[in-house]
């Protein structure tokens, strides 16, 4: 592996976009540093050298894809979280909107066209979390302090704009990664955001917990990245099989080739669909001022450890790899394109048989990943409530989003690699 990092290093185009991506991180960092006018940062500082984890849910997702700076509140505070979450919403929104489901189909026009209209969404969702946040963040809904002193509509509207033009920086950033450097931009910048904040969690844990605890924890760790790569490049090959048929005076088909279905085809989408639903208890209680709803939220959904918050959890990441795949994958799409073309699996008949066929093994893979999925997200919980370890830097999100992007981001330098000869990472 050194050796092929060498090799990276040689080649004059692959060494500048290295370089390239290496110092869009660097700005990156030094973004999720500068705080946002009007934050009193003195108090906010001293808060987290003497407090836990604040809170959960959602503010949890949203400062780890930022790399810690919603703890900071730094002009990169939302990350890129709006961008996914806008992401997400359009290609929900290709299945039942018949103008996005032919863009789709478009080709390369159709998916710059889908790319604008995701930036469009990104920044309006950017306008709105800041506004929340700036707004909870004053009436010291994220944290017991006031984060915004004298918070006047001239103040409000300056934090709320420098909050979404940060997020339109990172945004713009990626996408410059995705031109010029390695790998995909954005999955770039949701790594560098969660292994920065590696170091300081570990430290944490050695400083609270002793060196035993951090043995375990790093021994732990080991055994779920192993875990993970092995459920992310799992997948279930169903073979396919052309016809031959013949085009003028040539011959086309008689080839074989495979679907792909892969065991944790989701990804990390349950695991956010699921942080953000059972924030609403949280953010219901802030705006609905009665007594039942607070006292709901206090007994089962205020604290991870509870059995209730995690039953919830766990079957609504499930649910959530369902749902999902039965929108990311469709069966009948499939069939039909196999069967445009000559194609079938053997011993099914092309046509609905075959859609059936893809749907019942997509519905049975899904279960073990799904299975997978949770277990992972519920790994930092059960460390807390188990071992008090405040901060479990291997588990849920952090570690599928890490590796996934680490795999793919050698993936496409080994290629490159092996485009001039070298071995690449994982030869």
């Amino acid at each position: 592996m050194l050796s092929a990092f060498r090799n990276a290093f040689k080649v004059r185009d692959l060494r500048g976009k290295i370089l390239f991506t290496i110092g869009i991180i660097a700005v990156y960092r030094l973004g999720s540093h500068l705080p946002v006018p009007g934050v009193d940062y003195k108090s906010v500082q001293n808060y987290l050298r003497t407090a836990s984890d604040p809170n959960n849910g959602a503010f949890n997702l949203i400062n780890l894809f930022s790399g810690g700076a919603l703890t900071q509140f730094a002009i990169f505070a939302l990350g890129i979280m709006p961008y996914i979450t806008s992401s997400i919403i359009m290609q929900l929104l290709g299945v039942v909107i018949p103008r996005l489901e032919q863009l789709q189909k478009e080709g390369e026009n159709g998916r710059k066209k889908i790319q604008q209209y995701t930036r469009y969404l990104t920044v309006a969702l950017a306008l709105l979390q800041s506004a929340g946040i700036v707004t909870l963040a004053h009436r010291q809904g994220l944290l017991p302090i006031d984060i915004f002193p004298g918070l006047n509509p001239q103040r409000f509207a300056l934090a709320v704009l420098t909050l979404t033009a940060g997020t339109a920086l990172i945004m713009w950033l990626g996408e410059l990664i995705t031109q010029r450097g390695i790998g995909n931009g954005m999955s770039i910048m949701i790594f560098a955001a969660i292994v920065a904040r590696l170091p300081t969690e570990g430290a944490n844990i050695l400083r609270s917990r002793g060196g035993f605890v951090f043995a375990i924890v790093c021994l732990l760790g080991l055994l779920v990245v192993v875990a993970v790569i092995f459920v992310e490049q799992a997948q279930r090959r169903i073979p396919v099989q052309y016809a031959k048929r013949q085009v003028g005076r040539r011959m086309y088909g008689g080839s074989s080739t495979y679907i792909p279905l892969k065991v944790n085809q989701a990804g990390v989408i349950p695991i956010i669909f699921a942080s953000s639903l059972l924030y609403l208890p949280t953010l219901l209680t802030s705006i609905v001022n009665r007594p039942w709803v607070t006292d709901l939220n206090q007994r089962f959904f205020r604290s991870e450890t509870h059995p209730v918050y995690m039953l919830t959890y766990f079957l609504m990441i499930i649910a959530f790899a369902y749902f999902y795949n039965s929108i990311a994958f469709n069966p009948v799409d499939t069939a039909d394109n196999m069967k445009k073309y000559g194609g079938f699996v053997p011993g099914i008949r092309p046509g609905r048989p075959t859609a059936e066929y893809l749907n019942y093994i997509l519905t049975r893979i899904t279960l073990p990943g799904s299975l997978f999925l949770a277990a992972i997200a519920l790994l930092p919980i059960i460390a807390l409530a188990a071992g008090q370890v405040q901060q479990f830097p291997f588990g849920g999100t952090a570690i599928l989003i890490t590796v996934g992007v680490g795999l793919e981001t050698m993936k496409q330098i080994e290629s490159q690699l092996l485009m001039r000869n070298y071995e690449g990472f994982l030869r």
